[in-house]
């Protein structure tokens, strides 16, 4: 077997109930996958390892058993270097049972040290910690294409599956994606690149398989395309998103984030976007778009407006009333100097406003006022 994958599942069982139903778990999802593989169990991750060589299915518990196993495996099957078991079956050891039987002194003098606490870390006779598996810190897979693809709707095959396994690597390493890049491959000119950029980490295959196709769709393709790959390098950590326990949407609902990331997919970076607020004290200034803001900041604690208009207007109302103020705005000499005095007031029509006057002006509070902003 050229590879294996060494897991530690005697905690697991309180949540995913017995080996049976683990067991057939971990097939069904390989299977997905499209993984051949043999699945063991054994009381050490070694003796696990090279019964898998042999085996398929087998699951032993106690050590006992175990011992009875390995006892029935080739020498050749059994983890030793190859050098080592051709020169034990020379000797007529074909088994490692008829190893195991040998004695110690003898079996050091034949085999060598290191060979010996192999066979002593097969028995759990010696504890040797294993090195942990680290997910690396990018994604990157690879389908090359039997033929010319011309259309973008044949693509959406190869593309389900790259994005599929992006999210299982993103779900085993308990991350997300924020930006990924689909590379279109031609045969005579340069690779296409279609750059698929999110709000916030995901990992939803579907949703991330949506958006890609979104983005894919409206890419200009100059060449048919004879393989597609995937790249993903910034992976921050991923936080779900809170659900209520009695969800009120509807059954067809698209939750916010996902709606958010089709309409971006769609129409655009630019056409949808967050606001966010900016270290300037001119309201003018004081927000930009959120996908533009490296260092959010803290809102001022004075009351704003939720509606600020795109320019002041004068506020014509002859029966206005101060409720707070003045709160003096004087600075951007260096751009766009402004002095004003701001009041929170409100009109005869009980609505409440954000004006202001010029700073020092003390006109009576019917005129003289500049409307600004309204108050929810």
């Amino acid at each position: 077997m050229p590879s294996a994958l060494v897991l530690e599942v005697g905690a697991s069982f309180k949540l995913f109930g017995p080996w049976p139903r683990l067991e057939a778990q971990l097939r069904a999802e390989l299977a997905e996958l499209g993984f051949r593989h043999r699945i063991v169990l054994a009381p050490n991750p070694y003796a696990a390892r090279v019964l898998a060589n042999a085996h398929d299915g087998l699951a032993v518990t106690d050590p006992a058993p175990m011992q009875h196993a390995l006892g029935h495996l080739p020498v050749e099957r059994s983890g030793l270097a190859p050098e080592v078991a051709t020169s034990l079956r020379r000797m007529g050891l074909r088994k490692l049972r008829q190893v195991f039987a040998l004695p110690r002194a003898a079996l050091t003098r034949r085999v060598g040290v290191e060979s010996l606490r192999h066979l002593d870390r097969l028995r759990g006779e010696l504890s040797t910690p294993l090195q942990y598996y680290q997910p690396p810190d990018s994604f990157q897979s690879r389908i090359e294409l039997n033929f010319d693809v011309e259309s973008s709707q044949a693509l959406l095959f190869p593309l389900r599956r790259l994005t599929g396994d992006m999210a299982a690597f993103l779900a085993g390493r308990d991350g997300g994606v924020q930006r990924f890049t689909l590379v279109l491959e031609h045969e005579r000119c340069a690779d296409t690149e279609v750059t698929i950029g999110l709000l916030a980490p995901e990992r939803d295959p579907s949703m991330l398989f949506e958006l890609a196709r979104g983005r894919l769709e409206q890419a200009r393709v100059p060449a048919p395309v004879r393989g597609v790959q995937l790249i993903a390098r910034e992976l921050p950590a991923f936080v779900p998103a809170g659900r209520d326990l009695f969800d009120a949407r509807p059954q067809q609902a698209v939750p916010w984030e996902q709606l958010r990331e089709r309409l971006r997919a769609r129409l655009g970076d630019d056409a949808v976007h967050g606001l966010a607020v900016r270290a300037d004290h001119r309201p003018e200034r004081a927000w930009q778009t959120a996908s533009q803001s490296r260092h959010p900041v803290q809102p001022p604690p004075l009351p704003r407006p939720g509606w600020l208009l795109p320019k002041p207007v004068p506020l014509r109302d002859h029966r206005l009333r101060v409720l707070a103020g003045p709160e003096r705005i004087e600075t951007g000499w260096w751009d766009l100097e402004v002095r004003r005095d701001y009041y929170l007031v409100e009109t005869s029509l009980g609505q409440r406003a954000w004006a202001f006057r010029p700073a020092g002006d003390r006109a009576d509070a019917s005129g003289g006022f500049m409307l600004h902003g309204w108050f929810a």
